[in-house]
């Protein structure tokens, strides 16, 4: 038995050491995201101010020239793409419902439970919207497409600090792509633990913003 709990110390301080590096080798990247996106900025002659896009003076004209006429893009569309558009957009009064449940659901609980909100903004992105080479269509489908994924990470984030803070364990089978919380959670089947650092979890997620996500215990 001592030998099995050395074993699973030694398994998760490797798997620490890992995530260790791994959060070192995210903060380069995004790092590097960020130059490469100013760069993307210059060759592309547009720049942000207070999160809109400003475009240099001429390049919408520009892009107009690029724009494909609305009468055109229907009658080249593929028949099956025109036949699954009710479809796609039917799951818009779901988006809105789920927005609206959970956004009044972080509003109170998260304040009695003392969980930091998550901010709707950081996580919701329409602004291709802005591109003046993209028809009426193309726009409203580019809108469509970044409030519903946003809006999915959203609410995965409001969920994932939800489950650190009612149950923080791991599942016997790991999912596909678990959240950033996940590894911090107390192992399967380990009651001792559960029982001793159950509280600790709680505290950690309502200190989110100075939460050390690498995995230390």
């Amino acid at each position: 038995m001592n030998y099995c709990l050395i074993k699973v110390y030694m398994s998760n301080s490797t798997i620490d050491d890992i995530l260790k590096r791994l959060q070192a080798l995210q903060k380069e990247l995004e790092s590097e995201i960020d130059q490469l996106l100013l760069e993307k900025r210059e060759l592309f002659n547009y720049t942000l101010e207070k999160g809109k896009v400003k475009f240099e003076q001429g390049i919408k004209a520009l892009q107009r020239h690029q724009k494909q006429g609305v009468w055109s893009y229907l009658f080249s569309a593929r028949l099956g793409h025109l036949l699954t558009a009710p479809f796609i957009y039917s799951v818009f009064f779901a988006f809105i419902f789920l927005d609206l449940m959970v956004t009044v659901y972080q509003l109170f609980a998260f304040r009695v439970y003392g969980i930091p909100r998550v901010s709707r903004s950081e996580y919701i992105v329409i602004d291709r919207h802005e591109l003046a080479y993209l028809n009426i269509i193309q726009k409203i489908n580019c809108i469509y497409c970044g409030y519903g994924n946003g809006l999915l990470e959203y609410v995965r984030e409001i969920a994932a600090r939800t489950e650190q803070y009612w149950c923080p364990i791991k599942h016997a089978r790991r999912s596909k792509d678990p959240h950033q919380y996940v590894q911090q959670f107390l192992d399967y089947g380990d009651a001792d633990n559960f029982n001793l650092r159950f509280e600790k979890l709680r505290e950690d997620i309502t200190d989110i913003k100075n939460q050390d996500l690498s995995g230390d215990r």
